[in-house]
């Protein structure tokens, strides 16, 4: 049986009329009954009651009109659906995101996304540092990151979104909390708290910014992520230099202080070269086209954060 002599019956069907099925269908009336008649004689029943005037269906082809339906739906909206994840329409994108970017890139992420591409759904892997974030995009357990540069490894595309310089994170008892601004040198006493992964890509860049001045910070905690550093400095155990879309965390305990020649971090989109997924391609030019993503860490201070 042959799906296309299911729609030839299904046009007869809904007709009753041969000639009018014909034109429908765009083929000649007796290729039409030929086929009709080859579709009966493979079931073993007659579909139609024939006369001269009059075409209607019998039980069995009332039957057949009814599954012919469902499946014919059912096929063409699977076509639909094939041709939508080809195209880049739908799907699931997986992304993975340093902790700020969360607060300070979901929102223009998702929003853009779900006005261009409404069939495609985002599942979003937060708080996850550059090095893991990198592991993933190869292993395919997310399928684009907003990462901190450099990539860990081969294989990975970047478009930089923004440089974003340094601050005090502080505990509000501490005293240069109430301070105008910072100067690394009013650091060298201060217990502080890093990243926990070798590669951090903020831990390079404070370490950097320390060497200015010639010393290292006196580091006595170490944190998986900003939501746990931010705790920590919360807590009192010590202060912390991180991006400053930090300041887009809500988080009682802590105040954020500019510090003078910090230094700067990047932050990147990334994602696979040889990724052959359609979606992802759709969701990445969105994303890279669009100029408000690159000032958006930077400028989001909500109201009433220190």
């Amino acid at each position: 049986m042959e799906l296309r002599h299911l729609r030839y019956f299904a046009a007869v069907a809904e007709t009753c009329h041969f000639g009018k099925a014909a034109e429908r269908l765009l083929i000649a009336q007796p290729a039409l009954s030929q086929a009709i008649r080859n579709l009966e004689s493979e079931l073993g029943a007659s579909l139609f009651s024939r006369t001269t005037r009059h075409v209607s269906l019998t039980p069995a082809g009332e039957f057949l009109h009814e599954r012919t339906r469902q499946l014919l739906a059912y096929v063409d909206d699977s076509v639909r659906g094939i041709e939508e994840i080809a195209s880049g329409r739908t799907g699931v994108v997986r992304v993975g995101m340093v902790g700020t970017a969360a607060f300070s890139h979901l929102p223009r992420i998702a929003s853009l996304v779900k006005q261009a591409l409404p069939q495609v759904t985002l599942e979003i892997q937060a708080d996850m540092l550059t090095p893991d974030q990198c592991d993933s995009l190869r292993s395919g357990a997310i399928d684009l990151a907003v990462l901190r540069p450099p990539a860990i490894g081969d294989g990975i595309s970047l478009r930089v979104l923004e440089v974003e310089p340094l601050i005090l994170a502080a505990p509000t008892a501490h005293p240069l909390a109430d301070a105008a601004d910072v100067a690394l040198e009013d650091l060298r006493a201060t217990p502080f708290i890093g990243y926990g992964a070798r590669d951090s890509a903020v831990n390079q860049a404070v370490m950097r910014a320390f060497r200015t001045v010639d010393f290292a910070p006196f580091r006595t905690h170490e944190a998986p992520g900003t939501a746990v550093l931010l705790a920590l400095v919360a807590a009192g155990l010590g202060v912390a230099l991180v991006p400053a879309s930090a300041r887009a965390v809500p988080l009682a305990g802590v105040v954020f202080r500019d510090v003078r020649e910090g230094g700067s971090v990047e932050l990147a989109l990334g994602w696979r070269q040889d990724d052959p997924n359609p979606v992802v391609a759709s969701v990445l030019s969105i994303l890279v086209a669009d100029k408000e993503l690159a000032e958006l860490a930077s400028s989001f201070v909500p109201e009433g954060t220190p």
